[in-house]
């Protein structure tokens, strides 16, 4: 319940502040956000399974956060950062999708 209170809390900070974003972080702000996403997913998913570990939580959603930046920043620094791009959004989006569906397969038993 914190956590849902927090986050409403950060969403209604961001309308009314209207924070902008600094032009170098631009290409990075997504690729962060989809691996924080994949991190969440991760989370919910031990949750239901049981196993999920707060230590093994945080350290995974700073980890992919960072690395998946990482990979970014080194591609547009060799000059092929869409395709790294895009190749980090397929590999998250692939465990996001298998994290759903593992959700989905817990929750509903189909």
């Amino acid at each position: 319940m914190i956590a849902l209170i927090g986050l409403a809390i950060g969403v209604a900070l961001g309308f009314v502040l209207e924070p902008a974003v600094p032009l170098w972080l631009q290409p990075y702000l997504p690729i962060a956000i989809v691996a924080a996403l994949d991190a969440m997913f991760g989370g919910v998913r031990a949750r239901l399974e049981g196993v999920f570990d707060e230590k093994v939580f945080v350290v995974s959603f700073v980890s992919n956060t960072v690395i998946a930046a990482l990979i970014v920043f080194l591609g547009d620094q060799l000059g092929v950062g869409s395709q790294l791009s895009t190749g980090v959004v397929v590999v998250l989006g692939i465990r996001i999708f298998s994290n759903a569906a593992a959700i989905r397969r817990k929750l509903f038993g189909a």
